[in-house]
């Protein structure tokens, strides 16, 4: 089971890719990072010292009758143990304070890289992703980096500088101690990291459960009134059970795995403590040994015992890490199918014509949309396109927008190819009011604004006025500052076109799209909005994609598309007067129901 959908491919990542684009996310915060890990480094390689001087005492303490004698080296054995101890208190909460600094930040950081890359990814990447899936992505990758910074910093450099420490320091008392603490402590990591190796791949499984577990929920929430109006509750419930029970057995499963790795792990800890008290007692009875020498080696296999442990779980979250966070950088990794060039230019509009010139589009290799289709648009021309439904009308706007890449041929705007200029700059061209408007769940002021985010209030109340929001809004008990709710649901659909259209209004861009703008609009609204249209479309080339043929008949051309070919144009008096036409089968079919 995979959340990814098969239309996309992703490239393929491993492990130093993950790695790299973390790093990339997070590197301006790298010196409180080497900060953080100089003082881990420095507080181990202190808490190290502090079992020698423990041995003193003990070997002082039993080996001396004299109590008055040796009270005075108890003592200073004990405040060298304070010293150290305060020092070492000190590099842990510098440490402390350092690691929250730089995680608390990189965290923010990646999850704006996320956020940056996905948001410019095509259209086509949207429409074959589940929404929750896109934000649980960007969300895990962020804390994968907090989890393994958390492993690497508190684990894996004290690890290192307490066995380097510890193997020097018993070298110094006996050396087939020492050998006998490397033997284990390999055969325990070799273990360790060759089963986590093995487990890899079902944690990348649960990772894809999770990611499909979560698609599924924002997708049955976002259809809420779907479910509610064709009465599919327990289909849905039943459709998610599915899906939770799949990522149940994944997850039981995984954890099974990880049980049986701490089962070996304990067997290991009894082995170790045995062994090296066993070969103590050996060295004891031969006088190598002191008794401050079984407290130190109590006291270090303890704690190196306690790290090594936690090599399993370091093993484990680096590779849940590489699993949680590999979905998202194949997204990062994945090529923009809609791109600026290296040479792109920003547009330059002089009069606003629009050219298709042999234009082929195709969504697959099987399903053709338009082929050599050739159309002008002069500039200051207003537009309709026509059809019967898949006939390639909202096509049209998609491609001349660049939500979608022509197969071949080209399309231009005053001459220059929209594949030469960037992306940024086209669309600050075109203004388009959809069919079905989506709008953020923020204020109604600031849903306008997005027309033009530097307007004034003034501004903004004009364009609602032209489009007639004013109408509706002051009837909300907020007005202008009145939250829509998500996608605008707390909206009716002809409320939220008269958004829409004053956000179009505000933009007031040379080229304007209207989508079936006034669809959602009862007769008296619409007849209210045309008025502010013709306003908004004076100077502007105007293409309109309508099914109502009443909001085009004024418009200076009309263009009949069936199957993506252009089969009529031409003004409505003379497409009417085609009776063989299938313009004039739609009029004879729409007559009498348009607005006079």
């Amino acid at each position: 089971m995979s959340s990814k959908n098969s239309n996309i491919k992703y490239p393929e990542v491993n492990i130093s890719d993950v790695f790299k684009t973390i790093w990339k996310g997070m590197r301006k915060y790298k010196l409180s990072l080497f900060l953080t890990i100089f003082s881990v480094a420095s507080a181990s390689a202190i808490s190290l010292a502090i079992p020698l001087y423990y041995k003193k005492f003990f070997d002082v303490l039993t080996n001396s009758q004299d109590k008055i004698l040796v009270a005075p080296q108890l003592i200073h054995a004990l405040l060298i143990i304070l010293i150290l101890n305060i020092f070492a208190w000190i590099f842990w909460r510098l440490a402390t304070l350092t690691h929250h600094n730089y995680q608390a930040k990189s965290m923010a950081s990646l999850r704006q890289q996320g956020f940056n890359h996905i948001m410019h990814h095509s259209y086509s990447f949207f429409t074959n992703n589940f929404t929750g899936t896109l934000v649980q992505r960007i969300g895990r990758y962020a804390r994968s980096f907090e989890r393994i910074t958390d492993r690497i910093v508190w684990d894996v450099v004290s690890l290192i500088v307490r066995l380097v420490g510890v193997l020097i320091i018993t070298a110094t008392i006996n050396i087939y101690l020492t050998i006998f603490i490397i033997v284990w402590t390999i055969i325990y990591m070799l273990i360790s990291y060759f089963y986590s190796l093995w487990r890899l791949k079902y944690n990348i499984m649960a990772a894809e459960a999770d990611s499909y577990t979560t698609g599924v929920l924002s997708d049955a929430i976002t259809n809420q009134n779907n479910i509610e109006l064709f009465s599919k509750y327990k289909y849905e419930k039943e459709r998610f059970k599915e899906a939770t029970e799949k990522q149940q057995v994944i997850t039981q499963r995984n954890w099974d795995i990880n049980g049986h790795l701490d089962s070996i792990q304990s067997l290991l800890g009894i082995i170790i403590g045995f062994g090296l008290f066993y070969v103590s007692v050996y060295f004891w009875k031969q006088n190598i040994f002191t008794v401050g020498s079984f407290v130190l080696i109590q006291m270090y296999i303890v704690d190196l015992s306690d790290r090594l442990w936690n090599f399993s779980k370091i093993i484990k979250d680096f590779y849940e890490s590489y699993a949680d966070s590999k979905e998202m950088v194949e997204m990062i990794m994945l090529p923009y199918e809609i791109r600026d060039d290296v040479l792109t230019k920003p547009i330059i509009i002089n009069k606003g014509e629009i050219v298709f010139n042999k234009v082929d589009f195709y969504f697959n290799p099987t399903r053709k949309i338009f082929e050599n289709v050739n159309l002008k648009i002069k500039a200051g021309e207003k537009v309709a396109f026509v059809g019967p439904s898949g006939a390639g009308k909202t096509t049209i706007a998609r491609l001349l927008l660049r939500f979608y890449d022509v197969t071949s041929g080209v399309i231009s705007i005053d001459g220059q190819n929209i594949k030469n200029i960037t992306l940024e700059s086209l669309r600050n061209a075109i203004s388009l009011v959809p069919q079905d408007p989506m709008l953020f769940h923020r204020t109604i002021k600031e849903n306008i604004r997005y027309g033009k985010q530097g307007a004034t209030d003034e501004e903004v109340f004009e364009a609602a006025r032209l489009a007639h929001c004013d109408e509706f809004i002051d009837h909300l008990s907020k007005k202008y500052d009145t939250y829509v709710g998500e996608r605008g649901i707390k909206l009716s659909g002809g409320e939220r076109q008269r958004v829409a259209i004053a956000r179009a209004i505000l933009k007031n861009a040379p080229i304007l799209i209207l989508d079936e703008a006034t669809s959602s609009l009862d007769s008296h609204s619409e007849s209210l909005i045309q008025d502010a249209l013709s306003n908004l479309m004076k100077g502007k080339t105007v293409v309109v994609i309508a099914h109502r043929l009443s909001t085009i008949k004024e418009m200076d051309r009309i263009i009949i598309l069936d199957n993506g070919e252009i089969i009529e144009d031409g003004s409505h008096e003379d497409l009417i007067n085609n009776k063989e036409g299938l313009y004039k089968k739609l009029w004879t079919l729409q007559a009498g129901g348009f607005i006079q």
